[in-house]
Parts: C-alpha cells; structure tokens; sequence
C-alpha cells in the first residue's frame, strides 16, 4: 500500500517539475519577446539587462559593489565618466 501511495507521490512531484518547466520556458520566451520590443524601439539591450541586473540586487550590496569599483578604478588611474 505504502509504495502505491510513494510511486503516485513521486508521479505528482515529476508531474509538477514538468509543468513549472514548460512555465519557465514560456516566461523566457516572453522576456526575450520585451527586449526584442525594447530593441526595436531603439534602446540599448545590453544596457537594459545591466539594469534589471542591478535591480536585483539589493541597495547597501550595490553601493558596496560601486564603492569597490571606484576604489580599484582609483587605483588603476581610471577615470570615471560618472559618478559613483
């Protein structure tokens, strides 16, 4: 009885990591369908994708990260062309 119940659980779990895939694959394919607009519109996508990027991450990690990157650029004698 047990490995009735276990062998349906298992099917039920598989079942639902195939779904959420093709989910997945779906949502991807709309994203890249947003930047191919944004593209065509004439923005930068590369430029979009260093943004949405960055978004995600949160803000006392970003500062740190550009704090870092200042500093490193300092010492290498770069000059920025904005401000961090």
């Amino acid at each position: 009885m047990s490995e009735v119940i276990a062998a349906d659980q298992l099917r039920l779990l598989i079942e639902r990591i195939e779904r959420l895939s093709e989910e997945r694959q779906g949502i991807a394919d709309d994203i890249k369908d947003v930047y191919a607009e944004a593209k065509s519109v004439g923005f930068d996508v590369k430029t979009i994708r260093k943004i949405v990027a960055r978004r995600k991450v949160e803000a006392h990690h970003a500062k740190e990260a550009d704090t870092l990157f200042a500093t490193y650029a300092a010492a290498l004698g770069m000059q920025l062309a904005f401000d961090i």
